[in-house]
């Protein structure tokens, strides 16, 4: 008996282990140019999105900075899934008080939105009043 409890004890850490060492960080990236938006547009705003994901826990942080928009932003969001080109629905809203450049939070992933996120089929765009649809896009896609 008492050799079975040091087996399932061993078996047990042996499986929290291997779990640890297949959850991976992967660091992403996204250029935000007013030409990625679908439509394209014109203006002088820019900006880049820099995020890590762990595989894990799901756990999506980003910081996205900006600067040169036609004014100050009014919405900026995820979407997807959608490639390049497409539009799609916002799938993490970012709260109207956090909408200054630098933009950073977090939120734990479905497996779904997950999986569309690590497929590359999200994007992250800003929004001003004078455009309303985004004035800059940019695709999420892995750093290296």
């Amino acid at each position: 008996m008492h050799v079975l409890r040091k087996l399932n004890v061993a078996v047990l850490l042996w499986a929290v282990a291997a779990g640890a060492a297949f959850a991976e960080t992967v660091t992403l990236k996204a250029d935000l140019e007013p030409s990625s938006e679908v439509p394209p547009k014109t203006s002088k705003g820019h900006g880049n999105l820099e995020a890590t994901f762990d595989t894990a826990s799901k756990d999506l942080k980003w910081k996205a900075t900006y600067e040169g928009l036609t004014g100050p932003a009014t919405m900026a969001h995820f979407h997807g899934p959608a490639p390049v080109g497409q539009n799609a629905d916002p799938q993490i809203p970012i709260p109207k008080d956090k909408l200054a450049s630098p933009i950073e939070g977090e939120k734990t992933l479905t497996d779904a939105q997950a999986a569309d996120l690590m497929n590359g089929k999200w994007y992250f765009n800003v929004h001003t009043k004078i455009n309303p649809a985004g004035e800059i896009r940019g695709q999420v896609e892995p750093a290296n």
